[in-house]
């Protein structure tokens, strides 16, 4: 598996989640059925800005050797997030309310999380890119 495609794609996905909650927090909210406080859009925002550091952190990785000794932290901290944000949204499908919505993001981080765990299990090789 070319692990720079993966990360560019996760950093991708995690950059329209983490915008998106940096600058239409009530829209998203109200979508949930939240009338939105003060509180809660800041709350938003902040976990934005989470998000577009981590898609930072992934664009900028995109190059490293992931799975080896330097790697590894990145591929650990990945799998770990999409791993748990899965059990999550699987959580919140199980009970009744927004269904569409939930099950895509629910996809995406199911396939994010099984794409960082068999980097993280296999061996890493770099590959020949021509550059």
């Amino acid at each position: 598996m070319n692990s720079r495609y993966l990360m560019m794609s996760s950093a991708l996905f995690m950059a329209a989640i983490g915008l998106s909650l940096t600058f239409a927090p009530e829209e998203i909210l109200h979508r949930f059925h939240s009338d939105a406080t003060n509180w809660e859009q800041a709350l938003a925002q902040l976990c934005g800005a989470l998000y577009c550091g981590f898609a930072l952190m992934n664009w900028m990785a995109k190059g490293v050797l992931l799975g080896g000794i330097y790697g590894r932290p990145l591929v650990i901290g990945n799998l770990a997030h999409f791993t748990m944000g899965a059990f999550l949204l699987l959580k919140q499908i199980i009970a009744p309310g927004d269904g569409p919505v939930l099950w895509a993001l629910f996809a995406a981080y199911a396939l994010f999380a099984v794409s960082f765990g068999y980097v993280m299990m296999t061996h890493p090789a770099r590959t020949n890119t021509g550059s």
